[in-house]
């Protein structure tokens, strides 16, 4: 193959020897030491290489890296994107697809790497404690009575969280407590915020608002005596620190996390328009739902009024009277034959207590005879001639006086007398 030097427009050389002789110009450069940030991590299932961008810190310019993941594996704190690092690589040229990248044999972390890697450790030990645990995060009221606000005075983020929650609902009220929110004494004005903010008796909700800021501006709101403070709150508490990459440790602790301060103001305040939306749509819903019910019960009650019986009540107490006077000619037919039974009874027993009667036996011819002292003659032995008798007939007594007795000669004489 000719040298690429001895190449005319009439003897090109072929792009594999361009390739080759830039691949064997970068081989000769050996292993380097290069800084820059970690822009991404991608670790692939099954593979033993991780793959990641390493971008300068200064020029737009970033750079393939590829790392054992043995290596990356074995970091602590482990390798997060958007840490600071100094990495001693080889540069290789891959002539078959035209792309360069660094082979990694060590990495560093230095500057903000360090930084974000001690964040990542805090993050770690405060998790391991539970203080991120999804089941501690309370819900935030529908329509708070008051709303805390923890921000600059005078900031941007001040303007958008009350702008856009008045403009959602008018009537909002907020309570603000304003505090460093960058700086060495950030953490300590904030915990003092909140605190006010915790005592006051109609805040039912706190935002925490910050503008978007470098991850060395952020450094405060993962303050481990913040987080601590704002674990122990009774209070909810929305987090809207920087803007949707930013997440300091506050976003984690927090009940709620918002992207930006406008979207703080978008979750603890409903949107009136909304509302009104839904008042009405559930007014006309409802007005549907009472009408055809009251639509069925018209057609219902008129059903009911075309029936016979409604049509004419008469038609009912007519049958009930018919049926009335059966059951009044039954009882009476009843009544009468039980006294009817109960007549003959009577006057069975009647005859049979007049048959025994000696009155009846009178009635026939018979007659007592009774002496003077009203005792009964049933011998003609009590009687003496001459003496008074009364004789009991059947409607009456007979006075009379003995003239003769005669002993009837049938009767057979009493052995003992």
């Amino acid at each position: 193959m000719p040298s690429l030097r001895d190449a005319t427009a009439e003897s090109p050389a072929p792009v594999r020897a361009v390739a080759n002789a830039v691949a064997q110009w970068i081989d000769k450069l050996g292993g380097v030491w290069v800084e820059g940030q970690i822009a991404q991590v991608n670790r692939r299932p099954g593979m033993q290489t991780v793959f990641m961008t390493l971008r300068d810190t200064v020029a737009d310019i970033s750079v393939t890296l590829t790392c054992a993941r043995s290596l990356v594996d074995s970091m602590n704190p482990p390798l997060v994107e958007g840490a600071s690092v100094v990495v001693h690589a080889r540069p290789s040229f891959y002539a078959n697809r035209g792309s360069f990248s660094l082979a990694a044999r060590e990495i560093r972390m230095v500057g903000l790497g360090e930084l974000l890697a001690r964040l990542e450790r805090r993050r770690q030990l405060l998790a391991a404690e539970g203080l991120f645990a999804p089941e501690l995060k309370r819900d935030l009221p529908f329509l708070p009575a008051r709303v805390g606000l923890v921000t600059a005075p005078n900031s941007a983020a001040e303007r958008d969280v009350l702008d856009n929650a008045r403009r959602r609902w008018p009537a909002v009220q907020f309570e603000v407590a304003y505090a460093a929110m960058q700086g060495t004494r950030s953490a300590a004005e904030v915990m003092e915020a909140l605190d006010r903010l915790e005592r006051h008796a109609e805040v039912d909700v706190v935002v925490v608002a910050r503008g978007g800021g470098s991850s060395e501006d952020l450094l405060p709101f993962s303050d481990e005596a913040l987080i601590r403070a704002v674990h122990q709150m009774r209070t909810p508490v929305v987090s809207a620190i920087g803007h949707e990459p930013d997440q300091p440790l506050l976003d984690l602790v927090a009940d709620v996390r918002a992207s930006t301060p406008t979207d703080a103001a978008k979750l603890v305040v409903p949107d009136m328009a909304e509302e009104i939306q839904g008042v009405t749509w559930a007014r006309d819903r409802l007005r549907q739902v009472i009408s055809q019910r009251i639509a069925r019960e018209v057609e219902w009650l008129a059903q009911v009024r075309s029936r016979p019986a409604m049509a004419d009540p008469r038609n009912l107490l007519a049958a009930r009277s018919d049926e009335l006077d059966d059951l009044l000619a039954r009882a009476r037919r009843t009544l009468s034959h039980r006294l009817d039974r109960a007549a003959d009874d009577i006057g069975h027993q009647r005859a049979r207590a007049q048959a025994l009667s000696p009155l009846a036996t009178l009635q026939r011819g018979y007659a007592v005879l009774q002496d003077a002292e009203g005792h009964v003659v049933t011998s003609v032995a009590q009687a003496t001639p001459g003496a008074a008798v009364s004789v009991r007939v059947a409607d009456g007594r007979i006075h009379a006086a003995t003239d003769r007795i005669e002993r009837d000669t049938l009767v057979e004489e009493d052995p003992d007398e």
